[in-house]
């Protein structure tokens, strides 16, 4: 069966930003959190600093609608930069305006609203926020109630 997933890279704070995941979606992380560590030395990589073995390698929270939210630490010692901006959006559309409300508030708390939730000219009930990690987030509920 096909699936969809978002992954998003961080500076170093992937486990803070899931853990705050966690809580906004109630649902807990598919298997354990997998830090660098955890694997097994390659021959043509370089030696992890103690820092970089405790950063997460991989992590996975399923959210809505069957979509995995999967994150990982960016090494820069393995030649990765992350670089925040407007270009990804993760699209919520929960099934009632509650619902919708209720997420919205919790993943803006602490970050930037850019639109406020509101009827739209499509009929449905649409807002965006980018939350305290830098992750971009919209919402679109169709749901008259």
């Amino acid at each position: 069966m096909s699936k969809t997933s978002i992954y998003l890279n961080f500076n170093g704070n992937t486990e803070e930003a899931f853990s705050f995941y966690k809580t906004v979606f109630g649902t807990d992380f598919i298997g354990n959190l997998v830090r660098n560590g955890d694997m097994p030395k390659t021959a043509g990589f370089p030696e992890l600093s103690d820092q970089e073995k405790d950063l997460i390698m991989h992590v996975a929270l399923p959210i809505l609608g069957g979509i995995q939210l999967m994150g990982t630490d960016v090494l820069e010692s393995m030649g990765m930069k992350v670089t925040f901006g407007n270009n990804v959006f993760i699209n919520l559309e929960p099934d009632t305006r509650e619902e919708t409300y209720r997420l919205f508030k919790a993943l803006s708390e602490g970050g930037k609203v850019d639109m406020e939730l509101q009827e739209m000219f499509w009929g449905d009930y649409f807002g965006s926020c980018q939350d305290k990690f830098g992750v971009r987030w919209m919402f679109n509920c169709a749901s008259k109630e």
